[in-house]
């Protein structure tokens, strides 16, 4: 159902945010009012001025999805605006292109922040994008990994389907969730040729990701606790906590213990004492190991 006084009032007021230089226009000098003139949009959007301006007086016809994308380019639009533009228009937003592998600096910092944390940024399809110090103790120092061996459900299946990790209940829940989320990117992001291209690889060399895939559990990633048995501190109960960055959807996987514990007196140990492992010394799959109990 179209929402015509908010879809008119939106347009106007993108409008009246752009002049020309925006969008490639010459300046013709000083305005009676701020913004671009309807004639403008209209010309960007290759439509007549009377259509659109019916379209700002609320009165104009359902417009199609070919419009709603010619105006949200004459408009320039974000992500965010385009997909509000559609639904406010009665219509399915396009979907996303694809996976956001660019860190903002925001996140960077925080990474940085976490001194005593670990903590690293997953991208929708899994892929590790960066790590602070950490991190490399649970998931080692990816800078010595190409990028397309970053993937951590790519690690979880990279062990033999009779292998005795996956007798634990524990690991079995994590990664049936893991693979639940990945199914919802895989939705969110149709045709995306790395999801795809991480899909089609795992179909074809784990029948247990095969299982799991076919049963189209679909599931977004959730807060848990899981149990570490870390070669230089010992047993460890953390929490893992994701923090998701709608800008990217992106999520920074954090590993927080409680305070006063053990487990913060054993991560800091590592903070101050050890150097960071070589990935080959870092226990197999350590960072998806299974949760001890659901949060």
């Amino acid at each position: 159902m179209v929402d015509r006084g908010e879809l008119a009032a939106f347009l106007r007021d993108r409008r009246a945010r752009l002049v020309p230089g925006d969008v490639g226009l010459p300046d013709t000098g000083r305005r009676r009012t701020p913004g671009l003139r309807r004639q403008e949009v209209a010309q960007l959007a290759g439509m007549s001025v009377e259509y659109y301006v019916r379209l700002e007086q609320a009165r104009g016809p359902n417009p199609s999805r070919q419009v709603l994308s010619a105006l949200a380019r004459a408009l320039v639009l974000d992500v965010d605006e385009r997909a509000y533009l559609f639904r406010l228009a009665g219509a399915q937003p396009p979907p996303v292109r694809g996976v956001n592998r660019e860190i903002t600096k925001a996140v960077r910092y925080l990474l940085h922040g976490l001194a005593a944390t670990p903590a690293y940024v997953l991208d929708a399809k899994y892929d590790v994008l960066a790590w602070n110090r950490m991190a490399t103790y649970f998931i080692g120092d990816m800078a010595s990994l190409p990028e397309g061996r970053r993937n951590i459900i790519g690690w979880m299946f990279s062990r033999p389907d009779d292998d005795p990790h996956w007798d634990d209940p524990n690991t079995d829940c994590f990664t049936r969730h893991s693979v639940a989320d990945l199914r919802a990117s895989y939705a969110r992001y149709p045709g995306d040729p790395d999801i795809s291209r991480l899909v089609t690889t795992l179909l074809g060399t784990s029948p247990r990701f095969a299982r799991m895939w076919e049963s189209r559990e679909v599931r977004e990633r959730r807060a848990f606790t899981k149990r570490v048995e870390h070669p230089l501190v010992g047993t460890l109960e953390l929490e893992c906590q994701l923090l998701s960055v709608a800008e990217t959807d992106q999520q920074v996987m954090m590993y927080c213990p409680e305070p006063g514990s053990a487990t913060e007196r054993a991560l800091e140990r590592l903070a101050a004492g050890f150097p960071p492992p070589a990935p080959e010394h870092v226990p197999p799959l350590s960072a998806p190991l299974g949760p001890v109990r659901r949060a």
